[in-house]
């Protein structure tokens, strides 16, 4: 992944890369460098959302699963509950945060050029660019990727993986980091089940389970409006949650072991 394929290095960490390095220093020793400054930047992220009381959440998945649908429709039920707004992540365009802002909520657009996941220090530049004192949930929607979005904490507090109907009923088992890493798996566009005979959501869910996983699984459907109320539900109760830590001077992130293996969410 990105130890390996250098796409740890992005628009947002570049500065720290590209340094004189000491002779006998390694490549893997400068990622390693690289991913914990972009640790020590999301940590101070998360600061600003606690201090604040935001619910920031993470949403990851491959290119076309729904994601900006998932938040148009978010918006249109919630924007009237609760102050929202978006991060837009993608290689190029302004396209998705232009459909968010057409329903009436801020969102800034991070534009990544070749890099396939967002990082700690581009959410943080795009932080300048919101009124966080205006915000009650943060949705920060990652780069279309299955792999290595699910490796850099961004300062969130959960992480959401949606699964499309189109896509192949076994991607948690072949996608395992990505999977692990969710606190909830969203089963999105399942209006089209009736004309997709290969894609079957009991098993999805049994390669979800066999991944040791007992986190929710919300099949819905966001242009329809099926099985919706089950996502705004969860969404209550982890503002819910957030407001209660931030009360108790604590915090929360999503957390996977070195290989991959689901960790308790860490609260301090």
């Amino acid at each position: 992944m990105c130890d390996t394929c250098g796409c740890n290095v992005t628009p947002g960490n570049r500065h720290l890369a590209y340094k004189p390095v000491n002779g006998g220093t390694s490549a893997v020793s400068v990622l390693k460098k690289l991913l914990a400054h972009n640790d020590d930047q999301a940590a101070h992220n998360r600061a600003h959302f606690d201090t604040r009381g935001i619910l920031t959440i993470n949403l990851m998945s491959s290119p076309g699963s729904g994601k900006t649908a998932l938040l148009e429709a978010t918006i249109d039920a919630l924007k009237d509950e609760f102050r929202l707004a978006v991060i837009e992540g993608d290689l190029e365009t302004e396209n998705d945060a232009a459909r968010i802002r057409a329903r009436g909520v801020p969102a800034y657009q991070i534009t990544t050029g070749s890099a396939c996941h967002l990082d700690a220090h581009m959410v943080h530049e795009a932080l300048h660019h919101l009124d966080l004192s205006a915000v009650d949930i943060l949705f920060i929607e990652n780069v279309g990727n299955l792999v290595c979005p699910a490796s850099f904490d961004l300062g969130q507090h959960r992480n959401v993986t949606l699964l499309s109907v189109t896509e192949g009923d076994d991607k948690p088992a072949k996608y395992p980091v990505m999977f692990r890493a969710a606190d909830v798996v969203v089963l999105s566009k399942t209006d089209l089940l009736p004309v997709l005979d290969d894609f079957d959501p009991a098993r999805a869910e049994q390669c979800l389970r066999q991944l040791a996983s007992t986190v929710p699984l919300l099949p819905l459907s966001a242009r329809k409006g099926q099985g919706m109320a089950a996502w705004y539900d969860w969404l209550r109760s982890e503002l819910a949650a957030q407001r209660a830590r931030v009360s108790a001077g604590q915090t929360v992130k999503p957390c996977i072991q070195p290989d991959g293996a689901r960790l308790h969410a860490e609260v301090g």
